[in-house]
């Protein structure tokens, strides 16, 4: 949503280069050995955080935007497999608060910055009129041109404690008003989407465990995943409170 289209590329426009520099490579070497690339949305993950859902929607179309990308590639090198999931979720969305079954989308149309560059903005001269600051902000920003008194007070509130709370405050203004709603700043356990286009995409259906993701990719490259495995494993029980660390290695590995 912060994008500058002249000074940053989109995520589809970084996926079309990345896609042809790897595959000339591919082409190029002796042995023709392929190629492995990964291509992460991960402001995604920050919206969820700042509970900001006009970002999240904006970044889940522009991942999207890069996923129609790689399926064209796919399309005409079938003997190509792409995967598209994510390692969790983050906030919790819902569509729909207080009991109604209902939520507006439109309204985070008009939004046209993310909580986080707002919050830069007005957390940088705290010591001004924070609340004539956010008055003047909030068309332009949010498109709201009608906020409460209770909107302003609680940004306002946010501003004057710290980044988190600022922006956890503009994306629950932009929240409220669209009717959607969050359980937590953090991740939580809900089951994520799984997708796959191309050869050997047939082996990844239903509902699998992370691992068997991990264990797929490794078979389907012809990769030993043994000796490093057992590097990370290593590395971390040299750690206080290895066990710890150790079994959470384990559940993301």
């Amino acid at each position: 949503i912060d994008r500058e289209p002249a000074q940053q590329p989109s995520l589809a426009e970084m996926t079309t280069s990345a896609l042809d520099i790897v595959a000339r490579a591919s082409r190029a070497a002796a042995d023709a050995p392929g190629f492995f690339i990964m291509i992460e949305g991960a402001r995604i993950d920050m919206a969820g955080h700042d509970n900001d859902p006009a970002t999240q929607v904006r970044d889940v179309a522009a991942y999207w935007d890069a996923v129609a990308v790689a399926k064209e590639y796919v399309a005409k090198h079938p003997d190509t497999l792409l995967v598209s999931t994510s390692d969790h979720e983050t906030g919790g969305l819902a569509l729909g608060i207080d009991g109604e079954y209902v939520w507006y989308p439109e309204l985070l149309t008009p939004v046209s910055r993310s909580a986080e560059s707002l919050c830069r903005e007005l957390r940088s001269d705290k010591d001004g009129d924070v609340t004539e600051a956010i008055k003047a902000a909030l068309p332009d920003a949010l498109g709201i041109h009608n906020a409460t008194s209770d909107e302003v007070a609680r940004i306002a509130a946010g501003v004057a404690g710290s980044s988190v709370q600022c922006k956890m405050a503009v994306g629950g203004v932009v929240s409220r008003r669209a009717h959607i709603g969050w359980s937590t700043g953090g991740h939580t356990g809900t089951t994520v989407g799984l997708f796959a286009a191309g050869r050997g995409a047939s082996r990844l259906h239903g509902n699998l465990d992370n691992t068997r993701l991990g264990r797929f990719l490794a078979d389907y490259l012809g990769v030993d995943m043994r000796p490093i495995t057992a590097a990370i494993q290593g590395t971390v029980t040299q750690q206080p409170g290895f066990k710890r660390q150790a079994r959470s290695f384990h559940v993301h590995n």
